[in-house]
């Protein structure tokens, strides 16, 4: 990473990563997190020495030792250094009581991930999770989303990750903090703050008047917004998976050879993401039929993060824009799901959607109680899927192999489900995310991958042999309520502190 911008003594937060603090409460959270599990080591990693590679990892990623401070009069968010920062007080350890099976591990995870990150500190945890039963560790890793959007989280981790074992651990570096910004500067900043606006609007309106041709680059872009303000404002259709949410989250996992989703795209175009999402079709089709057999079930709208970046994976910070797309849950033949999928995906790139979306997401950002109010009452979208690029090489914590990297991404209000696919070492690893009360069946949604992509696989004709699992049993009665009382809770826990 490029380190340079650590010389600066504050940082101001992009309008999109503010809008992320702006949108979290008790009950919703905005933090982005990984579930990695790992294959011991030649010596058991340990609280202490997870925190001693932490450390020396630091240096890398400055913002892991920066907190927010607020500009006066207008209270808008900067990053600053953390003076007290302590690192014990974000990794900690859990240790599983016996047997250490699935379910066990599961809960202590939604336990993680439920509890939103204290504001005093820099704002991102690291939790060190033992006594599975199959021998392997885990981490489990929060960071708020007005840090990281999911491409830059999955960078961080190949920073702190290796893609050789590594016998000896770094050393620790002494570290100094910058000063912070006194409250006069700040509040300088503030009161020039609109002219700097108003200076901009001019110089981008003398741009055009030298050049008029320069205003037709514009409208497409300018189509395209007006098209997304309205479908921003338009109510998503009624789904058992939109309700108020709680404060407690259950997670489920899948895997996927991420051969096999290449092969259906070149049998039927599109892209990897196309495939994805019309995997996600088929689950939520057949999971809804599972729960109601006689439900007229209607077609969902799915959020889908789009990055903006251009080829540059970093600096840390938002840099997506985000499609909202139609997804045919409706459609019983799986290639007519791929068919609408492939065709909504190709309609928004022709008309820049991705560039509207990064302009209406800046803008929203700075009229943030109107567009997040917005928001929750029109509820635009049903569910989120995100699609992460990660690292196409095995990753290794000192000379433990990582297996596995489940990504999960936060639940809007009134959103019940998130679902988050991130492409590692040849295959897709699937993080569920969902609202205990919501989707206590969650496991049963994960379940469903497989059976999806086996029928997309079979109707595109690049099935071999494989056939949806006998395991995903529809006539099972679903349970509705809490799952939180029902599943073991950690043994041991030592919490991130002195």
């Amino acid at each position: 990473m490029d380190v340079s911008s650590a010389r600066a003594a504050h940082e101001p937060l992009l309008p999109e990563d503010w809008m992320f603090l702006a949108c979290e409460s008790p009950d919703v959270p905005m933090h982005v997190g990984a579930t990695l599990l790992f294959e011991p080591g030649r010596a058991p990693l340990g609280l202490d020495r997870l925190r001693r590679y932490m450390e020396a990892h630091l240096d890398d990623v400055p913002r892991y030792r920066q907190r927010l401070a607020y500009t006066p009069i207008d209270r808008r968010p900067v990053w600053v250094d953390d003076g007290d920062f302590d690192l014990a007080a974000h990794v900690g350890q859990v240790t599983l009581a016996s047997p250490g099976d699935d379910a066990c591990f599961r809960s202590a995870v939604s336990r993680i991930l439920s509890r939103p990150l204290a504001r005093r500190g820099p704002l991102w945890e690291c939790w060190l999770i033992d006594g599975r039963a199959d021998g392997r560790f885990a981490l489990v890793t929060k960071i708020h989303h007005c840090m990281v959007d999911g491409v830059a989280g999955a960078d961080l981790l190949a920073l702190l990750l290796s893609p050789t074992p590594q016998a000896r651990e770094p050393a620790p570096r002494p570290w100094t903090p910058r000063p912070s910004p006194t409250a006069l500067t700040l509040l300088g900043e503030t009161l020039l703050r609109p002219a700097g606006l108003v200076r901009d609007i001019w110089r981008q309106a003398a741009r055009i008047a030298r050049d008029p041709r320069r205003l037709g680059d514009y409208a497409p872009v300018v189509r395209a917004l007006w098209q997304s303000m309205e479908t921003a404002t338009q109510r998503a259709p009624t789904s058992p998976l939109n309700r108020p949410l709680g404060p407690h989250r259950v997670v489920a996992y899948a895997q996927t050879d991420f051969g096999r989703a290449r092969t259906i795209k070149a049998a039927l175009g599109g892209t990897v993401n196309d495939v994805v999402l019309t995997t996600v079709a088929g689950v939520l089709r057949r999971f809804l039929l599972a729960r109601d057999p006689e439900m007229d079930i209607a077609d969902l709208r799915v959020l889908v993060p789009v990055d903006r970046r251009g080829g540059d994976r970093l600096p840390l910070g938002n840099h997506i824009s985000g499609w909202i797309v139609p997804l045919p849950v409706s459609v019983r033949a799986p290639l007519e799901r791929h068919a609408r999928v492939r065709q909504a995906t190709e309609h928004l790139k022709r008309t820049e959607f991705a560039r509207a979306g990064e302009l209406l997401m800046a803008t929203t950002g700075s009229l943030l109680g109107a567009a997040l109010k917005l928001v929750e009452h029109l509820r635009p979208f049903n569910v989120t899927v995100s699609n992460i690029p990660g690292p196409p090489m095995p990753l290794y914590l000192l000379d433990a192999r990582l297996d596995a990297i489940h990504p999960h991404v936060p639940l809007f209000p009134g959103q019940g489900l998130s679902v988050a696919v991130l492409s590692y070492a040849g295959h897709l690893h699937w993080g569920f995310t969902g609202e205990c009360q919501i989707v206590p069946d969650l496991e049963r949604l994960a379940d469903a991958v497989e059976w999806s992509l086996a029928e997309l696989e079979t109707a595109a004709g690049t099935a071999r042999t494989r056939q949806p699992p006998a395991s995903v049993r529809w006539s099972e009665p679903v349970v509705h309520g809490s799952t939180n009382a029902d599943t073991p809770s950690p043994a041991r826990v030592a919490a991130p502190g002195p």
